[in-house]
Protein backbone atom coordinates (compact mmCIF):
# COMPACT_ATOMS: atom_id res chain seq x y z
CA UNK A 1 0.00 0.00 0.00
CA UNK A 2 1.04 3.46 -0.85
CA UNK A 3 1.97 5.89 1.90
CA UNK A 4 -0.63 8.55 2.53
CA UNK A 5 0.78 11.92 3.04
CA UNK A 6 -1.15 14.10 5.85
CA UNK A 7 -0.51 17.71 6.07
CA UNK A 8 -0.80 20.06 8.60
CA UNK A 9 -2.05 22.98 8.45
CA UNK A 10 -2.03 26.68 10.90
CA UNK A 11 -1.90 30.15 10.54
CA UNK A 12 -0.19 32.99 12.22
CA UNK A 13 -1.62 36.94 12.16
CA UNK A 14 -5.32 36.62 12.40
CA UNK A 15 -5.85 39.23 15.46
CA UNK A 16 -2.80 41.94 14.67
CA UNK A 17 -3.64 45.14 13.43
CA UNK A 18 -1.05 45.27 10.78
CA UNK A 19 0.88 43.02 8.27
CA UNK A 20 -0.40 39.86 6.45
CA UNK A 21 -1.56 36.77 7.96
CA UNK A 22 0.69 33.90 7.34
CA UNK A 23 -0.11 30.13 7.47
CA UNK A 24 2.38 27.19 6.90
CA UNK A 25 1.56 23.41 5.62
CA UNK A 26 4.03 20.85 7.06
CA UNK A 27 3.95 16.97 5.47
CA UNK A 28 6.18 15.38 8.71
CA UNK A 29 8.51 12.23 8.41
CA UNK A 30 7.61 9.92 9.91
CA UNK A 31 11.30 8.39 9.58
CA UNK A 32 12.41 11.51 11.11
CA UNK A 33 10.73 12.30 14.13
CA UNK A 34 11.00 15.87 15.28
CA UNK A 35 10.87 15.91 19.92
CA UNK A 36 9.55 19.08 21.30
CA UNK A 37 6.62 19.98 18.47
CA UNK A 38 3.51 21.77 20.55
CA UNK A 39 1.11 24.64 19.70
CA UNK A 40 4.09 27.61 19.03
CA UNK A 41 1.69 29.91 21.46
CA UNK A 42 2.88 27.43 24.04
CA UNK A 43 6.95 27.69 23.29
CA UNK A 44 9.21 30.51 23.67
CA UNK A 45 10.33 32.13 21.25
CA UNK A 46 13.39 30.81 21.56
CA UNK A 47 12.69 27.53 21.44
CA UNK A 48 10.21 28.49 18.25
CA UNK A 49 13.60 29.80 16.70
CA UNK A 50 14.96 26.33 16.88
CA UNK A 51 12.35 24.05 15.75
CA UNK A 52 12.23 26.19 12.89
CA UNK A 53 15.36 25.01 11.05
CA UNK A 54 14.79 21.41 12.30
CA UNK A 55 11.30 21.43 10.77
CA UNK A 56 12.40 22.54 7.39
CA UNK A 57 15.32 19.93 7.36
CA UNK A 58 13.37 16.97 8.53
CA UNK A 59 10.09 17.12 7.03
CA UNK A 60 9.06 15.60 3.93
CA UNK A 61 7.80 18.92 2.59
CA UNK A 62 6.74 22.31 3.48
CA UNK A 63 5.20 25.34 1.98
CA UNK A 64 4.95 28.76 3.83
CA UNK A 65 2.77 31.12 2.79
CA UNK A 66 0.52 35.02 2.67
CA UNK A 67 -2.26 37.21 2.29
CA UNK A 68 -1.26 40.71 2.29
CA UNK A 69 -2.54 43.31 3.45
CA UNK A 70 -4.61 44.74 0.84
CA UNK A 71 -6.05 40.82 0.52
CA UNK A 72 -7.12 41.04 3.97
CA UNK A 73 -9.06 44.72 3.96
CA UNK A 74 -10.55 43.17 0.31
CA UNK A 75 -11.64 39.68 1.52
CA UNK A 76 -11.94 40.11 5.48
CA UNK A 77 -9.12 38.33 7.67
CA UNK A 78 -11.46 35.02 7.38
CA UNK A 79 -10.99 34.78 3.85
CA UNK A 80 -7.50 35.90 3.73
CA UNK A 81 -6.12 33.15 6.29
CA UNK A 82 -8.11 30.54 3.94
CA UNK A 83 -6.12 32.26 0.90
CA UNK A 84 -2.90 31.49 2.81
CA UNK A 85 -3.45 28.31 3.92
CA UNK A 86 -4.74 27.20 0.50
CA UNK A 87 -1.40 28.86 -0.95
CA UNK A 88 0.99 27.07 1.41
CA UNK A 89 -0.70 23.86 0.77
CA UNK A 90 -0.31 24.09 -2.89
CA UNK A 91 3.38 25.20 -2.12
CA UNK A 92 3.80 21.72 -0.87
CA UNK A 93 6.71 19.94 -2.47
CA UNK A 94 5.09 16.56 -2.09
CA UNK A 95 1.08 16.84 -2.94
CA UNK A 96 -0.86 15.63 0.21
CA UNK A 97 -3.55 12.89 -0.05
CA UNK A 98 -5.26 14.38 3.29
CA UNK A 99 -5.02 18.14 5.13
CA UNK A 100 -5.66 18.79 8.61
CA UNK A 101 -6.58 22.14 9.59
CA UNK A 102 -6.12 24.00 12.80
CA UNK A 103 -9.51 25.31 13.98
CA UNK A 104 -13.38 24.92 12.95
CA UNK A 105 -13.08 25.35 8.86
CA UNK A 106 -11.37 24.34 6.55
CA UNK A 107 -10.08 26.11 3.32
CA UNK A 108 -12.16 25.34 -0.05
CA UNK A 109 -9.95 24.95 -3.47
CA UNK A 110 -7.65 22.48 -2.10
CA UNK A 111 -6.40 19.63 -3.94
CA UNK A 112 -7.46 16.75 -1.53
CA UNK A 113 -9.69 16.02 1.61
CA UNK A 114 -9.19 18.51 4.37
CA UNK A 115 -10.57 18.06 8.30
CA UNK A 116 -10.68 20.68 10.49
CA UNK A 117 -9.45 19.75 14.18
CA UNK A 118 -10.22 22.09 16.91
CA UNK A 119 -7.08 22.70 19.10
CA UNK A 120 -5.33 20.60 16.76
CA UNK A 121 -1.52 22.92 17.23
CA UNK A 122 -1.85 21.02 20.53
CA UNK A 123 -2.87 17.92 19.19
CA UNK A 124 -1.56 17.00 15.73
CA UNK A 125 2.04 16.97 15.22
CA UNK A 126 2.04 18.35 11.65
CA UNK A 127 -0.12 20.88 12.63
CA UNK A 128 2.05 21.92 15.59
CA UNK A 129 4.74 21.82 12.85
CA UNK A 130 2.51 24.22 11.14
CA UNK A 131 1.80 26.46 13.48
CA UNK A 132 5.59 27.23 14.14
CA UNK A 133 6.45 27.55 10.86
CA UNK A 134 3.60 30.02 10.14
CA UNK A 135 4.30 32.11 13.68
CA UNK A 136 8.15 32.65 13.07
CA UNK A 137 7.77 33.17 9.28
CA UNK A 138 5.20 36.48 10.60
CA UNK A 139 7.61 37.08 14.13
CA UNK A 140 10.35 37.61 11.19
CA UNK A 141 8.26 39.74 8.60
CA UNK A 142 7.29 41.75 11.15
CA UNK A 143 10.99 42.69 13.16
CA UNK A 144 11.63 43.60 8.82
CA UNK A 145 8.58 46.35 9.51
CA UNK A 146 10.06 47.90 12.23
CA UNK A 147 12.97 48.89 10.51
CA UNK A 148 10.57 49.87 7.61
CA UNK A 149 8.04 51.77 9.68
CA UNK A 150 9.65 52.51 13.23
CA UNK A 151 7.30 53.71 15.62
CA UNK A 152 4.48 51.65 16.35
CA UNK A 153 6.78 49.12 18.00
CA UNK A 154 6.25 45.96 15.17
CA UNK A 155 9.53 44.09 16.59
CA UNK A 156 8.30 43.46 19.87
CA UNK A 157 4.29 43.85 19.23
CA UNK A 158 3.95 41.90 16.01
CA UNK A 159 1.17 44.56 14.75
CA UNK A 160 -1.62 43.33 18.20
CA UNK A 161 -3.43 46.21 19.78
CA UNK A 162 -1.57 46.46 22.78
CA UNK A 163 -1.65 49.95 24.26
CA UNK A 164 1.49 51.14 22.79
CA UNK A 165 0.84 50.12 19.50
CA UNK A 166 -2.64 52.08 19.80
CA UNK A 167 -1.00 55.18 21.12
CA UNK A 168 1.46 55.30 18.48
CA UNK A 169 -1.73 54.42 15.60
CA UNK A 170 -3.60 57.79 17.25
CA UNK A 171 -0.67 59.84 17.06
CA UNK A 172 1.63 58.73 14.15
CA UNK A 173 -1.91 57.14 11.86
CA UNK A 174 -1.93 53.91 10.57
CA UNK A 175 1.78 53.03 7.83
CA UNK A 176 0.36 51.24 4.65
CA UNK A 177 0.62 48.01 6.64
CA UNK A 178 -1.81 48.83 9.04
CA UNK A 179 -5.51 47.06 8.20
CA UNK A 180 -7.47 49.70 7.25
CA UNK A 181 -10.57 47.15 7.87
CA UNK A 182 -10.09 47.10 11.29
CA UNK A 183 -12.00 49.15 13.57
CA UNK A 184 -8.62 50.69 15.21
CA UNK A 185 -7.33 51.27 12.25
CA UNK A 186 -10.48 53.19 10.61
CA UNK A 187 -10.94 54.80 13.48
CA UNK A 188 -7.27 56.53 13.32
CA UNK A 189 -7.55 57.46 9.76
CA UNK A 190 -8.31 61.30 9.14
CA UNK A 191 -11.78 61.48 9.33
CA UNK A 192 -11.57 63.32 5.77
CA UNK A 193 -9.96 60.15 4.35
CA UNK A 194 -12.31 58.30 2.42
CA UNK A 195 -11.21 54.62 1.69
Amino acid sequence: MTEQYIAGVDEAGRGPLAGPVYAAAVILNPQRPISGLNDSKKLSPRRREKLFPIICDQALAYGIARAEVAEIDRLNILHATMLAMTRAVTALAVPPHLVLVDGNRCPTGLPCPARAVVRGDALEPAISAASILAKVARDNFMQELELRWPGYGFGHNKGYPIPEHLEALIRLGPCPEHRRSFAPVRNALPKNLII
